[in-house]
This record gives C-alpha cells, sequence and structure tokens, in this order.
C-alpha cells in the first residue's frame, strides 16, 4: 500500500525514535508524489541540519548523486565520490546521508558499485533511493533496500490535448499499427497537439496584453506597455514550455506503465489505458521497451537545451513508435 508523503514520514519518524531505522530505503512514486520532499525531510531528521531543501543547500554529511551527465545518467565516479564521502567520520553522533536522486538512472557500472556499498555500508549511513521506474532497477538493488511507495497525490483535471494524446496512444497496439509510418503520424500529431497548446497561449495572452493597452494607453508612457508586450511574450514561452513537459510526461507515464506490465507491477499511472498497455507489453521485451525509454529521456534532454523541436520529437518518435 502507498504512503502519503505525510503517513511515510511519520513511519520513519517513529523507527528513527526507536533505533529502528534500516541504512538503505527505496522511495518510489510517481512525479509530484513527493520523493525529494520526504527525502529531505528524513535527511534532516537524522542528520540534525535545519536545511528546509538539502536538495539546494547540500548541508554538511548529506550527500547527493543525481544524473548531470550529457546522457543523463549516474556515472560509477559520482558513486564512487558518495562511497568516499560516507567514509568520513559523521559529527555531533548523528548519521551520514547519501541520496541517489533518479536511481533507476543509475549507469550498470554504477549500479554495480552501488550495489557493494549496499552489502556492506558505513557506519552509521543511510542510503536513499529515489525513482519514477523502479521496476527498471535491478532485483539486486531492490532486494537490500526497504520500499517506501508514495502515492500520487490528487491530479488536476487532465487537459483535452493530454487526452487526446493518451487516445493517439491507444491506437499504436492495433493490429495494423506497423512500420516506420505509424511513427512519423504519432509524431505529426504530437506536434500538432503542441501547436494547439502554443497557438490557445498566445491568443490568451494577446487578448491580455490588448485589454491592459487599452485601459492603460491613456494613462502610460508607451515604453511601460512596450515591457509589458515583452513580459506577455516571455510569460508565452514559460507556458507553453510547461505544457509541452506535461505532454512529455503522458509519454513516459505510458512507457512506464507498459514496463510495470512486463514485469508484473500492479499499479498503473494511466488507469483508462490499461488494456492498451498490457496489450502491448505483450509484444515487446523488457529491453526493448527499456530501449524506448531511453529514446524519449534523451529526446527531453534535447528540448530541455533548446536543439529544434520538430527534430527533436521526430528523431526520437521513430525510434520509440516504430514496431
Amino acid at each position: 500500500m502507498a504512503f502519503t508523503r505525510a503517513g511515510a514520514m511519520q513511519y520513519l519518524t517513529r523507527a528513527h525514535e526507536r533505533g529502528r531505522l534500516g541504512h538503505a530505503y527505496l522511495i518510489s512514486g510517481p512525479p509530484g508524489s513527493g520523493k525529494h520532499g520526504l527525502a529531505s525531510d528524513l535527511s534532516g531528521l537524522v542528520t540534525g541540519t535545519t536545511a528546509s531543501d538539502v536538495f539546494a543547500a547540500q548541508p554538511p554529511g548529506v550527500y547527493l548523486a543525481e544524473p548531470e551527465s550529457k546522457s543523463r545518467r549516474i556515472v560509477i565516479d559520482q558513486v564512487r565520490a558518495l562511497e568516499h564521502a560516507l567514509q568520513m567520520r559523521a559529527s555531533g553522533g548523528h548519521r551520514k546521508v547519501a541520496i541517489v536522486a533518479e536511481a533507476d538512472r543509475l549507469q550498470p557500472q554504477a549500479a554495480n558499485a552501488f550495489l557493494k556499498t549496499l552489502e556492506e555500508p558505513p557506519n552509521d549511513s543511510l542510503l536513499l533511493l529515489l525513482s519514477s521506474m523502479p521496476e527498471v532497477l535491478p532485483d539486486t538493488i531492490l532486494s537490500r533496500c526497504i520500499a517506501v511507495p508514495l502515492a500520487a497525490e490528487e491530479k488536476a483535471e487532465p487537459s483535452a490535448e493530454e487526452k487526446e494524446l493518451v487516445e493517439l496512444l491507444g491506437a499504436v497496439v492495433t493490429p495494423e499499427a506497423k512500420g516506420v509510418q505509424v511513427a512519423y503520424r504519432m509524431a505529426r500529431r504530437f506536434q500538432r497537439l503542441l501547436s494547439q497548446i502554443r497557438e490557445t497561449i498566445q491568443e490568451e495572452n494577446a487578448a491580455a496584453l490588448k485589454r491592459e493597452q487599452v485601459r492603460y494607453k491613456q494613462t502610460t508612457d508607451g515604453a511601460w506597455l512596450d515591457e509589458r508586450e515583452d513580459y506577455f511574450k516571455a510569460l508565452s514561452e514559460s507556458q507553453y514550455v510547461r505544457q509541452r513537459a506535461r505532454l512529455v510526461e503522458i509519454l513516459f507515464l505510458w512507457w512506464s506503465d507498459v514496463l510495470r506490465a512486463k514485469t508484473g507491477g500492479a499499479r498503473r499511472e494511466l488507469p483508462s489505458a490499461s488494456d492498451q498497455t498490457s496489450l502491448l507489453a505483450q509484444k515487446l521485451s523488457t529491453p526493448d521497451i527499456l530501449r524506448r525509454i531511453r529514446r524519449l529521456e534523451e529526446m527531453r534532454d534535447h528540448l530541455g537545451r533548446n536543439i529544434q523541436e520538430a527534430l527533436a520529437v521526430e528523431v526520437a518518435f521513430l525510434s520509440v513508435f516504430t514496431f
């Protein structure tokens, strides 16, 4: 059964007070479930730090590894740095904490190295692994961690574009959905959804700017109105990037459900599409599913680095949706 973030913290606090806190926990859950917040709260409890966000402050006694390389993977050098830090003596009788964020992004060599730390944890250490896709982690790591699954927070009603994307994804499991044309068709439709989102945002902000121009034209100098025009342009881009990220997240949720169906996991992030994701899981191998998820991760990274959007989408979709 999944915890709320508050419920998980109560459970872990009681274990700490009784001296029964384990040496390694796997905190899992969908995006927005509070994994980072829980890890930050627990780190503060066992290290005595007053930092409200250990990810930002990185106070003494708290050590972090997260994807940083161009490949968005956690490499073996980062694991070795964690191991070295954990050998240091803890101050004030507190514990040392190592947090591995997005643990499913561990490179195979890094995962093997971290396994040795799990098997022989340094004295007074606490290891926290965070993951939205724990199914990707090796069984050897999973079996050495206490699982703390977090429930999804209440979600807002999905947008029309999000609903349409889920329907489009369902179409890829039909018998006739074969070949590269499926991938090209999915890429075009995904880009059309993005265009609809951008146009809607621009229209709404253009209307807001026009209302301000009408209202303040006679009482404000032109420089201020020019600044407001720049503001609405920046706002439009920010809103678009945020909504685009949500559509990309739907793609990840879909393929995560395919992976869970393949590995026997019960949870579904998109329960309305469970029949389709289960059917697709029957057709693909686990390595093939993981390969497609990695291509999505590369696309997300490319979009974050402002690589041409249409090119990034088309290249990724050719790998992700060619069956």
